[in-house]
């Protein structure tokens, strides 16, 4: 290990140069083909059409992925629908959860080949997937199968009932914990599934198919088709669908809302989001320099409850800015597979293109911009680690929803003013407030218009906890016993 300078930038800067330390890529195997998912098997699509998925970091080839079209749909929708009557709507609570504790258990012995491939498929650090997102799905379904026998406890003085089938579409920021967070409750309440993941992250849903199989879940049970956003329409509009429950953006969530509007589907939507670090200037601020860190850096920013927007005193915001640009430019960035990696690669060219576009708008508004001088890698989608100040909420990268690691610093003077900065705004996902004094936490806490909020730490999820939003965050909760509510009926 070797210790470098950075001449040219603050004095002050150095960063730890680490020997490459990457997670061997021989545990996974992978299929240069993969078919679609349907009644316990995979298939051939329809048209007999696929697509690409690529490596971000490297711009390879990882798998040809089935293309389905409204047939395959069709023909997963009917497959789920007879499972559900014959099989799985029958099944007691308690053989139900022996399935789900069973996939836990197979998701725990094979979470190094899913942390790979998640971090493969997706760009994000292998720190994250295999402390972060592999823990998070394992744990969903464990909790879950916890419920499945218990639901008269669940919802007292009632008699809950599953709806039948559930279309669940996720996003490409957490494709694995998404699929765990809609399917565990979607199964332990008695309903089948047709999950379809994003189209650039699809290989993890399709690894826990093999999953599924080696549990021996009935066939049928669990659907996953692949596609893009025509694929994900088609499920939407089946009419033998009884339940949508969408991940993703705001534009795409009224999409679905207007497509099952007047129809008899349930709906669940979480959402874009725009979310605020508040930091008071009696917070700790070296704490509160790693929680903003945490928030919006180490996961890339992809995260729809990204610490986007930063919220500072006026008296301590000189002395946040100094200590955040220090504290980036010791990040690492590079090969996401390396375990020394803090920022990994950006998920596609089109998510990289719009955090350009959406900071040079922010420049072009009168922002200043700072970036990490670190080296970017020659292939792959990358962007550095960047804050941007002098902003206000006039500015668009104040307003809109960017998914990349990029901070928009804001100031304010006032509790009260820090409440109407941090509300206004289209979105209300979630908040982060850093403070000493607890009276003045949960003050805030109880004014800001948002699903979830932490106090002097950010991104901390457990699946007993339930998380969504208000305004255009969406909709319905995901996880504890509010996960199970959307996927019942009385």
């Amino acid at each position: 290990m070797q210790r470098n300078g950075h001449e040219g930038h603050s004095k002050h800067t150095s960063r730890w140069e680490y020997a490459p330390s990457p997670e061997p890529r021989d545990v996974l195997k992978l299929q240069p083909r993969y078919g679609l998912f349907i009644n316990g098997e995979f298939v051939e699509p329809h048209i007999g059409r696929y697509f690409t998925t690529l490596n971000p970091a490297t711009e390879e080839v990882l798998a040809e992925v089935a293309y389905a079209d409204a047939e395959d749909v069709d023909r997963a929708v009917r497959a789920a629908r007879r499972a559900y009557e014959t099989i799985w709507s029958r099944l007691p609570g308690k053989e139900r959860a022996k399935y789900l504790f069973r996939i836990a258990r197979i998701l725990q012995e094979r979470s190094r080949e899913f942390a790979v491939l998640e971090s493969l498929d997706n760009g994000k650090p292998i720190r994250e997937s295999r402390d972060v997102d592999l823990p998070l799905t394992i744990a969903h379904f464990f909790y879950y199968a916890g419920w499945a026998d218990k639901l008269e406890y669940a919802f007292p003085g009632r008699t809950p009932r599953p709806l039948g089938v559930a279309g669940q579409i996720i996003p490409w920021n957490f494709p694995l914990l998404m699929a765990a967070w809609k399917i565990a409750p979607a199964l332990a309440t008695g309903n089948t599934v047709v999950l379809k993941p994003a189209e650039t992250t699809p290989l993890t849903a399709l690894l826990l198919c093999e999953v599924f199989q080696q549990a021996d879940l009935p066939p049928g049970v669990v659907n996953i088709i692949t596609g893009d956003g025509q694929t994900g329409a088609w499920l939407v509009q089946h009419p033998d669908v009884d339940k949508i429950a969408f991940t993703g953006s705001t534009e795409v969530g009224k999409l679905i809302q207007k497509a099952v509007a007047g129809t008899r589907k349930r709906l669940t939507l979480e959402l874009g989001g725009k979310a605020a670090h508040v930091i008071f200037e009696d917070a700790a601020i070296d704490q509160a320099i790693e929680g903003i860190v945490n928030g919006i850096y180490f996961n890339q920013g992809h995260v729809c409850c990204a610490g986007s927007r930063l919220l500072v005193q006026e008296s301590i915001a000189e002395l946040v800015i100094r200590k955040l640009k220090r504290r980036i430019q010791l990040l690492r960035i590079g090969d996401p597979l390396d375990k020394n990696t803090d920022i990994g690669a950006i998920n596609s060219l089109q998510q990289l293109r719009k955090i350009e576009r959406l900071v040079e708008i922010g420049i072009q508004e009168g922002a200043e911009i700072y970036q990490s001088d670190c080296a970017l890698p020659n292939r792959g989608y990358w962007y550095r680690p960047t804050i941007l100040t002098k902003v206000s909420m006039a500015h668009t990268v104040a307003r809109e929803e960017i998914f990349g690691p990029v901070l928009s610093v804001l100031t304010f003077r006032t509790p009260d003013e820090a409440v109407q900065i941090a509300n206004n705004i289209r979105y209300g996902l979630s908040a982060g407030v850093w403070t000493n004094k607890g009276s003045k936490y949960l003050e805030f806490a109880a004014r800001v218009k948002a699903g979830v909020v932490w106090c002097n730490t950010y991104n901390k999820f457990d699946p007993a906890s339930p998380f969504g939003g208000y305004k255009e965050s969406g909709f319905g909760r995901e996880g504890g016993v509010h996960g199970l509510a959307p996927y019942v009926a009385f």
